[in-house]
């Protein structure tokens, strides 16, 4: 079960408006109406792409509602976070801290900087079933960093492209207007290509000494964060996380773990847990799901899960479940 920043919600749900009952929509999510925007208060994944749904119902489609959402977050809005990102000396430097410290913002999605010295990719990585809730939360996200990053470059920001692997939206004209770039939908991630001008531009807020105070209020954050969750579960769910992209190595999940190959190749021997069984749990739990909820065929499945050709995800599945994806679902 994931976890997302009740701050997210908060925003959904006053994008909408007055066509929903908004203090109704914040209940039912177990949250108070007349609370604050607080983003260390989490709620659960699942009840928040129910609840995107829901306002999607409830008003129409409302293809725009992502853009808006994401148009509106700002800096402030994250807390000691969202100060980093500001502070930082510039851009590129504002995307190592997301890269770094987005475990304090949600447990279901990570972020990734591609490139050094020139054009960036800054990816967004978000496991399970492609349902519209997902779809239009990642909108928001991708959003929501071009909000960001507007707020402290001191000239006009768009990136170069914004992919999205999900079908376009019934409209994208809000999304066009937004994001003033070439959209690429279906395609193979969910991501921002940012120009390396923009990323070695000194931030209009950078500042240096407020940096490093931040930096080390988020270490500790972040420490704290990590003795809450077991090794086992930090490392599944970065598996998971990265199954669309192929079977992660063990490099690649340290990484994104924050820890070296050693040390997790050591700290994984101490608690007698191999990296190949959970790699092979992630894919099982992770088929499993897609199959009982979605409607994606098992070729896209198959990928999903990180197999280059269904018949290599038939026979692993059969090995899994002593039946095939076909029968599964079909019992489910």
């Amino acid at each position: 079960m994931g976890a997302v920043t009740s701050l997210f919600v908060r925003k959904v749900v006053r994008a909408a408006g007055a066509a929903v009952d908004q203090a109704a929509l914040l209940r039912g999510i177990g949250l108070d109406p007349e609370g604050p925007d607080a983003f260390g208060v989490m709620v659960n994944d699942a009840e928040y792409y129910d609840l995107l749904e829901r306002i999607a119902d409830l008003t129409g489609g409302a293809a725009d509602l992502p853009v808006r959402v994401g148009a509106s977050m700002r800096c402030d809005n994250y807390g000691a976070f969202g100060l980093a990102w500001k502070t930082a000396p510039t851009l590129r430097g504002s995307f190592a801290r997301a890269e770094r410290y987005w475990r304090l913002l949600t447990s279901v999605t990570e972020y990734e900087v591609r490139g050094d010295g020139e054009d960036a990719l800054f990816l967004l990585h978000r496991a399970g079933e492609r349902r519209p809730g997902l779809r239009m939360s990642n909108e928001a996200s991708l959003a929501s960093v071009v909000s960001l990053i507007r707020e402290v470059s001191p000239v006009a920001f768009a990136p170069l492209e914004a992919h999205f692997r999900h079908p376009p939206p019934a409209t994208i004209r809000a999304h066009a207007a937004y994001f003033d770039c070439p959209l690429v939908f279906g395609s193979s991630m969910d991501a921002l290509r940012v120009p390396a001008a923009a990323l070695s531009r000194r931030n209009r807020l950078g500042d240096e000494g407020v940096s490093r105070f931040l930096l080390s209020h988020l270490e500790r954050e972040l420490e704290s964060l990590a003795a809450d969750r077991t090794l086992r579960e930090m490392t599944s769910d970065a598996v998971a996380r990265s199954l669309s992209d192929g079977v992660p190595k063990l490099s690649d999940v340290a990484r994104r773990l924050g820890m070296s190959e050693r040390t997790l190749q050591r700290r994984l021997a101490e608690e007698d847990l191999s990296f190949r069984d959970l790699v092979d749990a992630a894919r099982r739990d992770l088929a499993e799901g897609l199959l009982r909820r979605s409607d994606y065929s098992l070729a896209e499945e198959a990928f999903l899960t990180g197999f280059s050709e269904q018949s290599a995800f038939n026979r692993a599945f059969r090995r899994w479940s002593d039946t095939t994806p076909a029968a599964f679902r079909a019992a489910g």
